[in-house]
């Protein structure tokens, strides 16, 4: 399947003590290999960010190990491992963790970045004009952006994203979903992921996997993990086109609404007017799918 970035095995961990003890994450085993956009799927408190930090070297965990270029990263001295995380691993974690005594220019240049990848990377997340600005004077979506852009000054081997796009307006949000798919192509960045957005997860991931309570249970191809197939003889639902593909004489939209990915069968002249992004109505007439395109 490719070289392996990132082997974990028996990994465990428990927060709390006695009766209140709780097991967050539960022997959790997982291969990944370099170039990956993995994401990690799961309801909320499954384990998805506790294994996120124990990834990134900053939650140590309870027992088993995290192997990194051949070294279990959790053998390693507190100086070697600060050093690992700093040089090899970017992450963005939902609470951004801003230095708030540098300015917005000066956090992405602690994280290694020259001045002419700063100057890149604040163009990049439209943020010129707020480069002198304090964290605390900046709102949630903003300094989202600048959590994300100095994650990606440190040029970062590994880079692990928690909800990174959660805050953002829809425009910037595909605009930095963009950047990310770029990057991939560009650098060997094997990038790790959670996310409770479908759509996002389906358009950008090259394998996803499930977690609840603590356990890996799904590990997989994007669409056969997320889409829905099962179908009812009667529905109508709203939702946005996230692909359509062309399976010999006829085509397969999917569709994502709420918390679902669904598949629709239509033929080459239901998806002449239609898109990837459009807003639509699906439903049936005489038990054959339909799609609508709303107007904006």
């Amino acid at each position: 399947m490719g070289v392996s970035a990132i082997q974990v095995a028996g990994v465990v961990k428990s927060f709390g003590e006695g009766e209140a003890k709780v097991t967050a994450l539960k022997e959790v085993a997982l291969e990944v290999f370099f170039g990956e956009m993995l994401y990690i799927v799961g309801p909320s408190g499954s384990g998805k960010t506790t294994l996120l930090s124990v990834l990134s070297g900053i939650l140590r965990p309870d027992a088993g190990s995290v192997v990194l270029e051949g070294v279990d990263i959790w053998k390693l001295g507190s100086n070697d491992l600060a050093a690992l995380r700093l040089n090899k691993i970017g992450f963005v974690f939902q609470e951004f963790s801003l230095f708030p005594n540098m300015t917005v220019r000066e956090n992405l240049e602690y994280a290694g970045g020259d001045k002419k990848t700063v100057a890149e990377l604040l163009g990049l997340v439209e943020l010129e004009n707020l480069a002198e600005r304090y964290p605390d004077t900046l709102s949630g979506g903003q300094k989202q952006r600048v959590a994300l852009a100095r994650a990606l000054a440190r040029s970062p081997e590994i880079l692990l994203l928690d909800e990174p796009f959660s805050t953002l307006d829809p425009a910037m949000k595909t605009k930095l979903q963009d950047e990310i798919l770029r990057i991939q192509e560009r650098y060997p960045v094997t990038t790790i992921l959670v996310s409770h957005d479908l759509a996002e997860i389906y358009r950008l991931s090259s394998r996803v996997i499930t977690v609840e309570s603590g356990k890996i249970t799904g590990d997989g191809d994007p669409q056969k993990i997320l889409t829905s197939r099962e179908t009812s003889h009667k529905f109508a639902f709203t939702g946005r086109i996230i692909d359509i593909r062309k399976n010999d004489i006829v085509y397969t939209a999917l569709i994502a609404a709420g918390n679902t990915i669904s598949e629709v069968v239509l033929s080459a002249a239901d998806v002449r007017d239609l898109r990837p992004g459009d807003q639509v109505v699906a439903s049936t007439k005489a038990f054959q799918p339909m799609i609508r395109k709303l107007r904006q």
